[in-house]
């Protein structure tokens, strides 16, 4: 009688062009053991963002454009940094604020459950400081001017950092939104928390922005207004599914459930 070894199949490294793609995804998506997820939750969501990029580019097609078509690229971007933004100041501080709420022994749990959040802080954070170092004025040529004869092997090191940060940073910057900065791993109530807040902030930096094309006000405004309202009612809707589904609530989350009576 003969056995055999069964080996788990290796996982291919990804390329170097491939690796800050790979890598951010690894760093912002979600990754608890035993963490709760719900086909129809994740439908919706992409749903929602189908339908917000099917009327965004029904907008500029209908309407003339007030702007170049990269100015509107770089606007979107830039609200993309924005909302990055938003989430690295907010997040720390609802974390520390459910954290701090929950009774023992959820405590604990969570504080062991920071580690997916903070991952994605920390591999934001390395990307934008690596950056400023190489690319604020001239940096990288200053630093490299320390090394003497071995300059040349900095400037080249510092060339393939710059090819590789730049693809993770600006990827990272779409996942971190996408995924509220892993937020999920500490308990699953936390997302549709976090989001209404992130599309609110936003909403008011959109509010004194002028828009991309000449629409009626009417159209500006359900497009202004679009967006925060169908992240709040989402945001309603999954935890309203968490509580009839899996019987999950906020209160359940921070272990301060009201006891039985008689």
């Amino acid at each position: 009688m003969t056995s055999t070894t069964r080996y788990a199949p290796r996982r291919a490294r990804p390329g170097f062009f491939a690796a800050p793609f790979v890598l951010a995804s690894r760093a912002f998506r979600p990754a608890r053991p035993g963490r709760i997820t719900d086909g129809a939750i994740e439908a919706a969501q992409i749903a929602r963002t189908t339908v917000g990029i099917a009327a965004t580019a029904w907008m500029i097609y209908a309407y003339p454009m007030q702007e170049s078509a990269s100015a509107i690229a770089k606007d979107k971007f830039a609200e993309i940094l924005i909302s990055a933004g938003v989430l690295v100041v907010a997040g720390p501080l609802i974390l520390a604020l459910f954290v701090l709420a929950a009774r023992t022994p959820a405590r604990a749990v969570y504080l062991r459950r920071l580690k997916g959040p903070l991952t994605g802080f920390g591999a934001l954070f390395v990307s934008v400081l690596a950056l400023f170092l190489l690319l604020q004025d001239s940096g990288g040529a200053r630093i490299a001017a320390q090394f003497g004869a071995f300059q040349i092997v900095f400037l080249l090191l510092a060339l393939l950092t710059v090819l590789f940060v730049v693809p993770f940073g600006l990827t990272a910057a779409v996942l971190c939104v996408h995924y509220v900065f892993r937020t999920a791993d500490v308990h699953e109530v936390l997302p549709p928390l976090i989001s209404p807040l992130l599309v609110w902030a936003m909403f008011g930096v959109q509010y004194f922005d002028s828009s991309p094309v000449a629409a009626p006000p009417s159209v500006r405004i359900l497009f202004l207004i679009g967006p925060p309202l169908s992240v709040t009612a989402l945001s309603v809707w999954e935890l309203r599914r968490l509580r009839t589904h899996f019987g999950v609530t906020i209160r359940s989350a921070l272990h301060r459930q009201r006891p039985l009576t008689r």
